[in-house]
C-alpha cells in the first residue's frame, strides 16, 4: 500500500511541475509585455483610454499604399479639347463652279479620320498644316474655315471629333464592360464612367474604387463614393479607374473565436468591431484585460513630442472589463496590417493545474482502494 501511495505522490509532483509548462493557444499579457520594463525597450506600450483617445486619433495612418485623400468633384467645360492622336472628320462645302476643293456634282468634300499629329496639327489640301491641338471642336472648325477662306472665299466647314487614347480614360476592372472610353467633355464624372461600364459587379466584397492619375493613386469605398455628390470627381484624360474588392486586412490571433486574416468589411472598423469579427474572446480562455493591438510605424512617422509614436513597434492595450476601456475600444481605429491579439487568462493555467491535481487525487483514492482489496 505504501509503495502505491508513494508512486502516486511522485506522479502527482511530476504532473504539477509539467503543468507549469503546459502548451497554450496564446501568450499571457505579462509575457508579451515583459520587455517593456527594460532600460531600453524595443517597443512602446500604450494603454488606450477615453482620456488619450483624442490624441491617438491624430497618430499617422499605417498599412496602406495609396493617398487617403480622395479627389472632390469640380466643374469643367461641357466640351472636349482636341489632343494629339484624336481623329477629326472634316466636311467642306463650296457652292462655286470649278471649285478647287469640292466635287462639282456634290459641292462637298469629306475628309474622314484625319489624325492630329504629335505636333498638334492636321494636314489639309492647299493649306498644308493647321494646328488644332488644345482647341474645342467649335473653335477648331472656325480656325480651319478661316484658313480655307483665303483660297476659297465661299467655303463652309463642319468638324467632328473622335477622341483618341490621349483623350480617353481606362476603366479596367470590377464592372460589366471594362474598356477604354472617350471623354465626351471636360466635365465627365467618375460615376458616369462607372454607369457607362455597366455598374459595379454586385458580387464584389466591400468594393473600392481606385483612381490612378500620373504617379498618384487615390482610393475610396464604393459606398462612400455613392453617398455624396461632393466625391463624384471629374476625370482627366489618361486617368485609369479600377474597381476591386477591399484588400485591407488585419490578423486575428490568440484566445478568440478565430485565428485568421480578416478583411475589412467597410472603410473603417474599430477595435471593438474587430473583436466581433474575430468571433469575440473565448470565455474560458481569454483575458478581457489583456486585449492588444500590435502595429508597425515607419521611421519617418515617429514623433518625440508625444504627438505620435515614439517607437516603430507599438502595442496598444485594452481593458474590456471597464466602461472606460469599452468606450475607448469603440473609438480606436484598426489599421490595415494590424495584429489583434487576445491574450490567455492566467486563471486558465491555474484551473488546468487544479484539474490535473484533482485527477491525481482520484488516482490516489483508486490506488488506496486497490491496496486494501
Amino acid at each position: 500500500m505504501r509503495k502505491s501511495i508513494r508512486f502516486v505522490k511522485i506522479f502527482a509532483a511530476l504532473l504539477f511541475v509539467s503543468a507549469c509548462s503546459l502548451p497554450r493557444g496564446a501568450a499571457l499579457q505579462s509575457e508579451v509585455l515583459a520587455q517593456s520594463g527594460a532600460k531600453n525597450p524595443t517597443f512602446q506600450v500604450v494603454a488606450v483610454t477615453r482620456a488619450n483617445m483624442p490624441g491617438l486619433s491624430g497618430w499617422p495612418m499605417t498599412g496602406q499604399d495609396y493617398d487617403p485623400h480622395w479627389l472632390g468633384t469640380s466643374t469643367g467645360a461641357n466640351s472636349s479639347v482636341i489632343e494629339s492622336g484624336d481623329l477629326l472628320d472634316v466636311t467642306i462645302w463650296d457652292s462655286q463652279e470649278n471649285s478647287l476643293i469640292t466635287n462639282p456634282q456634290e459641292k462637298v468634300t469629306r475628309l474622314i479620320g484625319v489624325e492630329v499629329d504629335p505636333d498638334g496639327a492636321i494636314f489639309l489640301p492647299y493649306v498644308n498644316e493647321v494646328f488644332v491641338r488644345g482647341m474645342t471642336p467649335p473653335s477648331a472648325r472656325a480656325h480651319v474655315q478661316s484658313q480655307l477662306v483665303t483660297i476659297v472665299p465661299s467655303v463652309q466647314v463642319q468638324l467632328s471629333l473622335k477622341p483618341g487614347l490621349a483623350n480617353s480614360v481606362d476603366l479596367v476592372s470590377g464592372v460589366a464592360r471594362p474598356n477604354t472610353y472617350p471623354l465626351p467633355s471636360r466635365n465627365y464624372k467618375i460615376l458616369s464612367l462607372l454607369a457607362t461600364g455597366g455598374g459595379i459587379a454586385p458580387t464584389l466584397r466591400n468594393p473600392v474604387v481606385k483612381l490612378m492619375r500620373g504617379d498618384a493613386t487615390y482610393q475610396i469605398s464604393a459606398r462612400d463614393l455613392y453617398a455624396s455628390g461632393s466625391r463624384n470627381t471629374t476625370l482627366r484624360a489618361r486617368d485609369t479607374v479600377l474597381v476591386e474588392e477591399d484588400q485591407r486586412s488585419f490578423t486575428a490571433l490568440g484566445a478568440s473565436g478565430t485565428e485568421n486574416m480578416i478583411y475589412f468589411p467597410k472603410e473603417k472598423i474599430t477595435a471593438l468591431e474587430a473583436m466581433s469579427l474575430m468571433g469575440g474572446i473565448q470565455d474560458t480562455r481569454a483575458d478581457p484585460k489583456g486585449v492588444m493591438v500590435l502595429r508597425e510605424y515607419s521611421a519617418r512617422q515617429l514623433r518625440m513630442d508625444k504627438t505620435g509614436p515614439g517607437r516603430q513597434q507599438v502595442i496598444f492595450t485594452f481593458d474590456l472589463t471597464s466602461a472606460d476601456g469599452l468606450f475607448a475600444a469603440r473609438k480606436f481605429q484598426i489599421h490595415p496590417q494590424d495584429t489583434v491579439l487576445a491574450t490567455e487568462s492566467p486563471l486558465t493555467k491555474t484551473q488546468t493545474v487544479f484539474s490535473l491535481i484533482g485527477s491525481v487525487f482520484g488516482l490516489t483514492r483508486q490506488a488506496q482502494a486497490f491496496s486494501v482489496n
